[in-house]
């Protein structure tokens, strides 16, 4: 018998035996899974269990989906986080070199364009890596 075969508009009752310890944790947890009551804990409970056993697509992922949701969900914000920071970072620093560049050169408008769209090509080229000992080749050569 599947999970869908259970389900039906109207629940029947039935008596439960459960160890007082179970019970008491049952009632601990059933509001902050957001359940109305310790029937609907333990219902889902069950189900959750059922699909695990039944190791059915339809059924398993039903239950586990949610789950793997809120853990990815934890680790890209942290990662999105640790990555926003070193960003910033980065962008400050770039920020200074460029601004002491600018103070002990004289680059005319139009070799800055140049070197600009020079840049963007490379850096599309290459992927974003970029390679310090290649850049200075470059620029002590005539190119």
């Amino acid at each position: 018998m599947g999970i869908s075969e259970v389900d039906s508009d109207k629940k029947q009752t039935f008596g439960l035996k459960i160890f007082p310890k179970t019970l008491q944790l049952v009632s601990k947890l059933y509001e902050d899974d957001n359940c109305r009551s310790r029937s609907e804990f333990i219902e889902k409970a069950i189900r959750f269990y059922c699909g695990y056993l039944l190791n059915r697509e339809t059924s398993a992922t039903e239950f586990i989906a949610p789950q793997l949701a809120v853990i990815t969900e934890g680790i890209v914000k942290g990662s999105e986080q640790k990555l926003s920071r070193a960003i910033f970072k980065l962008a400050v620093e770039v920020g200074a070199l460029t601004h002491m560049l600018a103070a002990i050169n004289e680059v005319d408008d139009e070799t800055l364009k140049k070197l600009r769209v020079m840049c963007i090509d490379e850096v599309k080229r290459i992927n974003g890596i970029i390679n310090f000992e290649k850049a200075v080749r470059y620029q002590r050569s005539d190119e």
